[in-house]
């Protein structure tokens, strides 16, 4: 039995994550602490709100003192550590908040941390901060260029990666310096239920049911590699469970596909939906082009963003070999069970696209920068 504290355990994949770690492990304490900012949502935790073994502080993790006092209260064993600022984008137009959450906030994780488990001797030889990075980190690659690797040298290239690099070196430092039991995860692109609307997956899936335009980055030949999240959570699991501390795993799906071929695939995927399920069109009205079976004219090439990185890559070898690690969604299974669940939890993506968030977005519209890859 574990006690374990989530960071960022509100957004889309510190949710899925806690999703599957309560199912999972059904004895095991959860404590997510989350600043609840535009990306965290309660809602997301709804399936587990009322498990006596979860337990939710809305607090930030800058707050040494608070994380200090959970880690004490709860008898953390187990932080996994999520929370962060993600969105590219939004990096480039105002880093000072990626910097402050993403570098000041995991020192604050792990001053605290230290303080708890080492220097007070609570779980001294038994506690795991597990960090969950970014394949961003290693900057960009050719085409014929071979994956990221764990040896891959970082070189970030935008606020984002930048500030999660250097996250990412902290974690390896309070290991190395102070013998904090430590492991860390580099994974690729998520998608799948409860992702916020700004990305490109829900992004695109949500604009064609209001048919709304669907921008694409300069040619739309950005390639990432995609992953299923709950394959991400197993992922994180057997870190947890079997990774050697102080090492760094690669979590990937071995699944690369162009930003364009994406969403050209989603409109098909949704054009038959609504072909195949005359009630879609009664349930979603405004989305005149899918209805018509014409999704695709709704692509809309806009100007690609400063520091575009052209292609990502996950290598896994090191996880399949080490951990026994495999996803187990492939894209097409994970890609209709994403699509699936945005048809069926409409009042979720709209509630989250209400308010300031859709202020922020329509925004980005007006000046042709909008289409998170992440």
């Amino acid at each position: 039995m574990s006690n374990l504290l989530v960071t960022g355990g509100a957004g889309f994949i510190g949710a899925n994550f806690i999703h599957y770690w309560m199912s999972t492990y059904r004895q095991d304490k959860v404590v997510v602490l989350d600043a609840l900012t535009y990306a965290g949502n309660k809602a997301n935790l709804e399936p587990v709100a009322e498990n006596a073994n979860f337990y939710f502080c809305q607090g930030n993790i800058c707050d040494t003192h608070l994380v200090e006092t959970l880690l004490k209260e709860h008898r953390i064993d187990t932080l996994v550590h999520f929370a962060a600022e993600s969105h590219v984008d939004r990096s480039i137009s105002g880093p000072d908040a990626f910097i402050e959450t993403n570098i000041i906030g995991t020192h604050s994780l792990l001053k605290a941390a230290k303080k708890v488990w080492l220097d007070d001797g609570v779980n001294k030889d038994n506690h795991r901060f597990h960090h969950v990075s970014t394949d961003e980190v290693y900057g960009t690659l050719g085409p014929e260029d071979p994956a990221f690797s764990e040896t891959t040298p970082y070189a970030p290239n935008s606020p984002y990666s930048a500030s999660k690099a250097a996250s990412d070196h902290l974690v390896r430092a309070y290991h190395h310096t102070y013998g904090l039991k430590v492991t860390t995860s580099n994974c690729s692109n998520n998608y799948g239920p409860y992702h916020f609307p700004e990305k490109l997956i829900p992004l695109v899936i949500t604009n064609i049911l209001q048919d709304k335009p669907l921008p694409v980055y300069g040619d739309g030949q950005q390639i990432r590699d995609w992953l299923y999240v709950e394959d991400h959570a197993r992922g994180i699991d057997l870190v947890i469970k079997k990774g050697h501390l102080g090492e760094c795993y690669n979590i990937g799906g071995i699944n690369e596909w162009a930003n364009l071929d994406i969403v050209k695939l989603i409109c098909e995927l949704m054009n038959s939906e609504f072909a195949e399920n005359p009630e879609l069109t009664n349930k979603y009205p405004k989305a005149v082009s899918a209805i018509a079976g014409k999704a695709q004219s709704l692509v809309t090439f806009v100007k690609d963003r400063a520091g575009h990185d052209r292609r990502y890559a996950i290598d896994p070898q090191k996880s399949n070999s080490e951990l026994d690690y495999q996803p187990q969604e492939s894209f097409a299974s994970g890609i209709r069970k994403t699509l699936q669940w945005y048809l069926e939890n409409d009042s979720w993506w709209q509630a989250v696209m209400d308010g300031s968030y859709r202020q922020w977005i329509d925004q980005q519209y007006s000046t042709a920068e909008q289409a998170g890859d992440r």
